[in-house]
């Protein structure tokens, strides 16, 4: 509650010498405000706009750096066009040659005429695209296999790499990179028969008769590369067929059963 303090009467001499006396006026003191600081007004209100993309001039300056300590380094001039157009495709860094892969793939679609010449640069590109197709068929069917068809693929490559060199002795120069790029290869018709199984019926005898001749297939093209990839082959052709006859019989049992 605010106290009042008494205020005296003020006099105030008139013009016409009376003198004027004002009432006393009771007021209350007024509440405690506490002292507010003095912010002077900004001088200049109309501040100019000013564009803050600090990476931007950051990039820019340092590719300007960068050019010129080049230019400075080199002693020559370095031409801002066609920076990108020199630059390889993406694939083709990556060891990826997709015209090399279509040819694979129709030479094999062709058991009759092999051509082992285009299998000599080996790749693995081609082999894990037929492997995913292979996959993504036996998905459609029903089937989870992805992982039991890379972990089969890279079991039989050890074991022909394994079986060949052994009957070659100290002659066999298959390396395992190249074993698991040509019975990659030779999945090739087993993705065909795995597509083929979806639209015929797994209970008659039509399948296992379709399924015997994609194995004699795959196992043709995998047996040629690899006698004629690996000197001296031909003296045990028999024993070679034999083993890949193996492992795309296994490959077969998958998409049958």
């Amino acid at each position: 509650m605010a106290k009042e303090f008494p205020v005296p009467q003020v006099v105030f001499p008139s013009s016409d010498g009376n003198l004027n006396v004002r009432p006393r006026i009771h007021q209350s003191s007024p509440a405690f405000k506490p002292p507010r600081p003095d912010i002077p007004a900004p001088s200049n209100p109309n501040i100019p706009f000013v564009s803050f993309d600090v990476g931007a001039a950051q990039a820019s300056s340092s590719f300007s750096a960068s050019v010129f300590a080049a230019s400075a380094s080199g002693g020559g001039s370095i031409s801002s066009s066609g920076s990108f157009e020199d630059e390889p495709p993406l694939l083709e860094e990556l060891g990826i040659n997709t015209r090399q892969i279509w040819r694979k793939t129709v030479s094999i679609l062709n058991p009759i005429r092999l051509k082992p010449d285009l299998h000599e640069d080996a790749d693995l590109a081609g082999p894990f695209i037929f492997l995913m197709a292979f996959g993504l068929f036996q998905l459609l069917a029903g089937k989870f296999h992805f992982g039991i068809i890379l972990g089969w693929v890279t079991v039989a490559a050890a074991f022909l790499y394994v079986v060949f060199n052994m009957l070659e002795g100290r002659n066999g120069n298959l390396d395992l990179y190249r074993c698991l790029s040509l019975v990659g290869y030779g999945m090739l018709p087993m993705v065909i028969l795995s597509a083929t199984s979806l639209f015929v019926t797994h209970d008659g005898p039509a399948i296992f008769a379709i399924a015997a001749v994609f194995v004699l297939w795959s196992t043709r093209v995998c047996t040629g590369l690899l006698v004629e990839l690996a000197s001296g082959g031909d003296g045990h052709r028999s024993l070679i067929a034999y083993a890949c006859w193996l492992v795309y019989m296994l490959f077969s049992l998958l998409i049958v059963f």
